[in-house]
């Protein structure tokens, strides 16, 4: 499996996997002419896209989906619910439910809880290798912490500091109270928490996503992620952050 971030962050969201047979973007946030120059970067065209997963149905989770399905006619995944909000009119659309097997591919859903109609977080697996994607999060559910547990690669919501957050005149009270909310983002500390409970014997990276430019950044993110694993005397250290506007490299799992 190989896994790479395009973009991560409230102004668009992209990540292209890997499997054995099969290429997958999940999130089409960014514009179509992005994706497809940000896919060429790393060697792929971007036709060859069979997949295409959807987490919400945000602008910026969405922006650049009608235009590439238009192009290219990957199939689509993704809820009834969420297709209802995002308001498109797609080909090669499917319904995903708790989980759908393609051959040796599975992608399991996790329900996340988000300030929209419905939204999943997804776990991608062939025969040999593993990824979690969850982003735009309030919250993750305990019934979800097995099936979260100790997989390859996690490219996970680690969206602000909650200091740096109250403490920011630009953003209005209400709005920081539905950030902080159950239907909101992860903070730095949130993430580290699920983190802590879920990377195991196999895990091998970690990728924190959806920093806030304005009420986050690259040092408190990773160091609040590794005070926690220290404190739980969890041995990790490869923790990289995903960005608006560049690639992060191409994890081979």
């Amino acid at each position: 499996m190989q896994v790479c971030v395009l973009s991560s962050g409230s102004k668009g969201n992209c990540t292209y996997i890997k499997t054995n047979n099969y290429n997958i973007l999940i999130d089409i946030g960014n514009s179509c002419a992005y994706v497809e120059k940000s896919l060429r970067q790393i060697g792929v065209e971007p036709k060859n896209i069979d997949i295409v997963l959807i987490t919400h149905a945000h602008i910026d989770h969405i922006a650049g989906l009608k235009v590439f399905c238009k192009k290219y006619s990957p199939k689509v995944y993704l809820t009834k619910k969420i297709l209802i909000e995002t308001k498109l009119n797609l080909n090669n659309v499917y319904e995903i439910g708790d989980f759908i097997k393609i051959d040796d591919l599975v992608i399991y859903s996790i329900k996340t809880s988000h300030d929209t109609e419905d939204s999943n977080g997804y776990i991608v697996e062939d025969k040999f290798s593993s990824c979690v994607y969850i982003t735009d999060t309030g919250y993750i559910n305990e019934r979800y912490f097995k099936k979260l547990y100790n997989k390859n690669i996690y490219i996970f919501e680690s969206n602000h500091d909650v200091e740096k957050l109250m403490n920011n005149q630009k953003y209005p009270y209400h709005t920081k109270i539905r950030i902080l909310s159950d239907r909101g983002h992860l903070s730095n500390a949130d993430s580290a928490y699920y983190l802590s409970k879920f990377i195991g014997p196999n895990t091998k990276n970690i990728v924190l996503a959806h920093l806030s430019e304005e009420n986050n950044n690259d040092t408190l993110a990773i160091s609040t992620l590794q005070d926690v694993l220290n404190k739980k005397n969890i041995k990790f250290s490869n923790i990289d952050v995903a960005h608006q506007n560049s690639l992060t490299r191409v994890y081979n799992i």
